[in-house]
């Protein structure tokens, strides 16, 4: 089966952009499985429920999320409800919502869609990824045949280590929230895909999505600015992950629209 990924969707005219274009791309790579990161989805640090229908109604199958998950207020009340629109797993379990799902890809595997965030960086702190993935795989052992993961950190070095702590058991992990596309896409011995970032879905002319000179203003002059989502052309990022019949990654290949 092929498995695509698309890293953080930046701002509303990404989702305009990767709405439009999907479907077409999912027909050309033969894709059964589409999953987003969408945790900026209405600009930076955060997501409307809007906005996430729009990605499942182009064609995603599972939208992921990150540190900024809950950084609108209707999305809490929103992703309560949503089995395909995670938040990290490793958020108290009195936070809305989930951080994993199953759901039958359009080959028929039963595909268990898994998402964590680092601690490396990132405030607050939340339960240990590892002991959180741990438990889900457990959990669900027998439930489904293939396993992904987005993994939303800040640190490769954290997103290297989920690799090797999972090795074999994981058949494709990517990692988002850089907004930079990695060029380290490879296969382990074991069969695990993975990439340490797919990079972002959103302007181009932009500083990780956001207008330059407010950037640039909060850096160079160490002031306060609002974080305003660039305007102008629109470029998609991710990759793509072709399994066998056995599960075991074959294939990892980064791809932009």
């Amino acid at each position: 089966m092929r498995i695509l990924a698309l890293g953080d969707i930046f701002g509303d005219e990404a989702v305009k952009y990767v709405s439009a274009r999907l479907g077409d791309v999912v027909h050309k790579l033969n894709v059964d499985l589409t999953v987003a990161n969408c945790e900026n989805a209405s600009g930076a640090q955060g997501v409307e429920p809007q906005a996430a229908e729009s990605l499942l109604a182009a064609g995603c199958d599972v939208l992921t999320g990150g540190n900024h998950s809950f950084g609108r207020p209707a999305f809490l009340s929103y992703v309560a409800d949503k089995e395909n629109v995670l938040r990290p797993a490793n958020y108290p379990s009195s936070a809305p919502g989930s951080g994993y799902t199953i759901v039958r890809a359009a080959s028929g595997e039963r595909v268990l869609v898994a998402n964590l965030r680092g601690n490396g960086d990132m405030a607050p702190t939340l339960a240990c990824p590892f002991e959180t993935l741990e438990k889900i795989l457990e959990y669900e052992k027998g439930n489904y045949d293939i396993c992904v993961l987005d993994m939303h950190a800040e640190y490769t070095s954290e997103k290297l280590c989920m690799l090797y702590a999972f090795d074999g058991r994981v058949n494709a992990i990517f990692g988002t929230h850089t907004h930079v596309p990695t060029a380290d896409a490879k296969i382990t011995e074991k069969g695990t895909g993975y990439i340490t970032d797919l990079g972002m879905c959103g302007p181009v002319n932009s500083i990780l999505g956001v207008e330059c000179e407010a950037i640039l203003h909060n850096m160079r002059d160490k002031l306060p600015t609002r974080f305003i989502t660039a305007q102008g052309p629109v470029k998609a990022m991710g990759a793509v992950f072709e399994t066998d019949a056995q599960g075991k990654c074959i294939k990892v290949s980064r791809i932009e629209f």
